[in-house]
């Protein structure tokens, strides 16, 4: 049998955030009442800068997928759908959090006792049962999982390059290093609005989107991000004769096909919308949280070699301008503050590169990889990975900002993944333990093999947004959870490898021969 056997499950917070969105829901996105504008706004009539500071922007909650570890096989299903259940009570707490404005601006406690104390409850009722399912399960349940269960009010501030950093050296190399561009840290929680309660229309310039960004601040003209910055990858030029300096690149369209959805096979399988944003995807043509590893393998493919069934999907990237998509009512598009008209790329290349140090293995097939993190904003920057730049500049990545691409010049995001198998699993209870990036010297950690590395270079014909006295008009941004504020540090990229046996040795031994295929 397939991976996913299961029915396709809503969360239980869905039911009760519907309702929420449905009155939140206006101009194709949610009302928000506060509205955040630029931590440098020097315009004089913004009166309330100081005040605003102490009031909270969005909600920051522990990851507690990333602490699971050790899930037994029979008990992930369920971990996942109750890890998933716990998404959706992030995101009810956000929407009840942008709407109650003017009761907070009556009652300091207001967000404290209305919504971050039910949220912790909530939270450890689903804490509890993830704790019996994987003891059910033989597993053994980390003791401290009742520390997760509180979640914080945060301002809109951009969290620092050493958030989250674990110091084990991995991220270092092929695009990994998270310490490049100037203006980190820099505030965006800047209150603009007129402290209004839900249902009493939206303040002008806000894209569409009110409070849920993005910001001036998530911006940098291209110019501004310093060369070289980032440790970027030489592609071919692997060192040392040992290297495997070849490549392969499939191809596999820009999804023509406009195939579309807010599921996440991966971290949410069997789950309605367990992404709360909506993916583009090419390759594979049977992705969605119901699909089982037989549909996956029996599906139909946009790749151009029939052999690649493997399913390459990320966040759609959208332009806030108004335009009404055809999700803009829809969970996982508007109602969740994901607003605007959606951008097929121009160029989707999706290539598979050696290793400085060694010869490469095959990808397990049904292997799943996860590089960037979706949570990043609250998480921090330990996982955050993938990059933007334009055309000609691409000597200069921006992991943290969104750029502005002088005239004539595209868009360019950029992601590479992950290089390194643990030689056993095809994924991972926190769907990333089973896999890591090269060390700083290119080789792999200790037990872990060299495989080919995907990396994903997505080019746009993107307007360039408008960024006048702290304010900017109809920007691009990528598509988030709620609580994300569609930072750019949260951008990811999925894949899931699906190559027939021929295929996937075709790739290997081209690799490792230093050939250029495709």
């Amino acid at each position: 049998m397939g991976r996913n056997t299961r029915k396709r499950r809503m969360p239980l917070a869905a039911k009760a955030v519907a309702g929420t969105a449905a009155l939140a829901l206006g101009g194709g996105g949610l009302v928000w009442a506060n509205f955040y504008a630029s931590a440098g706004e020097s315009d004089p009539s913004q009166s309330r800068t100081k005040a605003s500071a102490a009031q909270i922007a969005t909600i920051d909650c522990p990851d507690v997928g990333q602490q699971l570890s050790d899930v037994p096989d029979q008990a992930r299903g369920e971990v996942d759908g109750e890890l998933a259940s716990m998404d959706q009570q992030i995101t009810d707490a956000y929407q009840r959090l942008v709407t109650t404005r003017q009761a907070q601006a009556g009652d300091s406690q207001y967000v404290q006792n209305a919504i971050l104390g039910p949220l912790k409850d909530r939270r450890k009722v689903l804490l509890d049962r993830i704790k019996l399912e994987i003891n059910r399960a033989g597993g053994q349940a980390p003791g401290n999982l009742d520390e997760l269960a509180p979640c914080s009010g945060r301002p809109a501030d951009q969290p620092q390059p050493t958030d989250g950093q674990n110091g084990d050296g991995q991220g270092q190399d092929n695009g990994q290093d998270q310490g490049q561009d100037n203006g980190q840290g820099q505030g965006d929680g800047q209150d603009q609005g007129d402290g209004q309660d839900q249902g009493e229309g939206q303040a002008p310039n806000d894209n569409g989107n009110g409070a849920a960004g993005p910001f001036a601040e998530d911006f940098i003209d291209i110019n501004d991000v310093q060369p070289n910055s980032r440790n970027l990858p030489n592609g071919l030029a692997a060192n040392g004769r040992s290297g495997s300096k070849g490549s392969f690149t499939t191809k596999c369209g820009v999804n023509e096909n406009k195939l579309y959805n807010s599921d996440n096979i991966i971290v949410a399988p069997g789950v309605a919308n367990g992404a709360h944003h909506m993916h583009d995807y090419v390759g594979n043509q049977s992705n969605s949280s119901l699909s089982s590893d037989d549909d996956l393998v029996v599906a139909e493919t946009s790749c151009q070699n029939q052999g690649d069934k493997s399913s390459y999907f990320w966040p759609v990237l959208r332009v806030q301008d108004g335009t009404q998509e055809f999700d803009a009512a829809d969970q996982g598009g508007g109602a969740e503050g994901n607003v605007g008209r959606i951008l097929q790329a121009q160029e989707a290349q999706l290539r598979f590169v050696g290793n400085k140090r060694s010869k490469v293995v095959a990808i397990p097939k049904l292997m799943r990889i996860i590089t960037g993190d979706a949570k990043a904003f609250t998480n921090g920057l330990k996982n955050a990975n993938t990059s933007y730049s334009c055309t000609g500049f691409e000597d200069r990545q921006s992991t943290d900002k969104y750029v502005l691409c002088p005239e004539g010049s595209q868009l360019v995001r950029t992601s590479n993944f992950q290089s390194c198998w643990d030689g056993q699993n095809t994924d991972s209870a926190n769907h990333r333990d089973h896999v890591a990036f090269v060390q700083a010297d290119g080789s792999c950690p200790n037990g872990f093999k060299a495989i080919p590395q995907l990396q994903v270079r997505l080019v746009y014909d993107v307007p360039t947004p408008t960024v006048e006295n702290g304010q900017v008009k109809n920007p691009y941004a990528v598509d988030s959870f709620p609580e994300q504020l569609h930072k750019p540090i949260t951008d990811h990229n999925d894949f899931i490898n699906v190559m027939d046996e021929s295929l996937m040795n075709k790739v290997v031994k081209c690799i490792n021969k230093g050939k250029k295929c495709t």
